[in-house]
């Protein structure tokens, strides 16, 4: 099929918190697909309707979206109820990602490495936690580090909890594990080159991720040859344990030979500062070459779709 020939619509904004990131991604989507000369429409989602994807007769949906309502699973449902063919994980996939307390039972059950946790769901249960400072402390359902705090006594503890209790009152507990940050991009079943974070604060938080100059990233990582390997063993095993679909980022933190794995990121950042396209880049593969994988990827199921019918 000619990509030239059919309508993409680049569906971003969203109602979450991460709404600006979401039109940064999105319009790179975009302007990319235009230089091209694609037939491509920006559609910001502003309110709970999708009224501007219909009138628009898109032949396929590239996601943009992030968090609440975009990444978990939601706008992948209901666009599979009208039939129209998206980009990235499907509606299970999404669920799975975007829950950080489910992942993480998953990760646990099926032997994959990942930091001591528990979940409080509310500020008396602190007393009860058994793990020993530092501790992580984040929303159940919120990417882009939102609400995210590191914490070393009970005190900043209880303020931690009231942070990422705004959005959602269950609220996960890491043990931290200092070591390198690494993120491990995962392309139709292949783990690409590992990325190395070093950011300027003391994690990779919001302003880090997103502020030009406050991170530095590294290709390849540098850690030895037997954790690089494990990275990507278990990257593969995540994103084929969560269902993910065409493409997913991992998170971990390495010290030494071992691997942890913190959490999937479903619809990664597309923005000129994320890393799934750095590491593609780095690995041959261009932006725009990205984005013809992930729409291919996306009319090739319709098509297996109607074959089955």
């Amino acid at each position: 099929m000619n990509l030239k020939n059919i309508k993409i619509g680049v569906i971003m904004g969203g109602l979450s918190s991460e709404r600006a990131i979401s039109l940064k991604s999105g319009m790179a989507m975009y302007n990319e697909l235009k230089k091209h000369n694609h037939k491509v429409v920006a559609i910001d989602i502003k309110e709970r309707n999708i009224n501007k994807i219909l009138k628009e007769k898109i032949d396929v949906a590239l996601l943009a979206l992030h968090g609440t309502y975009g990444e978990d699973g939601v706008i992948q449902g209901i666009l599979e109820f009208h039939g129209i063919p998206y980009t990235g994980s499907g509606v299970l996939g999404s669920a799975l990602g975007m829950n950080k307390i489910i992942a993480k039972q998953l990760f646990s059950y099926n032997g994959i490495p990942t930091p001591k946790w528990c979940v409080v769901e509310n500020i008396n249960d602190i007393e009860k936690i058994k793990m020993k400072f530092p501790l992580v402390f984040k929303p159940n359902a919120e990417g882009s580090a939102i609400g995210v705090s590191i914490v070393n006594n009970k005190n900043d503890a209880k303020k931690a909890y009231k942070k990422a209790a705004r959005y959602g009152n269950k609220v996960l507990v890491e043990k931290y594990i200092k070591g390198i940050e690494i993120s491990v991009p995962v392309l139709l079943d292949k783990a690409l080159p590992i990325i190395e974070i070093i950011p300027k604060k003391q994690f990779y938080d919001y302003t880090a991720k997103y502020t030009k100059g406050m991170s530095e990233h590294r290709i390849p990582a540098r850690i030895n040859g037997t954790a690089y390997k494990k990275a990507q063993y278990y990257a593969l095993k995540a994103h084929k344990v969560l269902e993910c679909r065409d493409y997913s980022r991992i998170d971990m933190i390495v010290r030494g030979n071992n691997v942890f794995v913190l959490e999937v990121n479903t619809l990664p950042g597309m923005t000129s500062l994320s890393l799934f396209p750095e590491s593609a880049r780095y690995y041959g593969i261009s932006f725009y070459e990205l984005l013809l994988i992930f729409i291919n990827s996306a009319l090739k199921r319709k098509k297996n779709a109607k074959l089955q019918i």
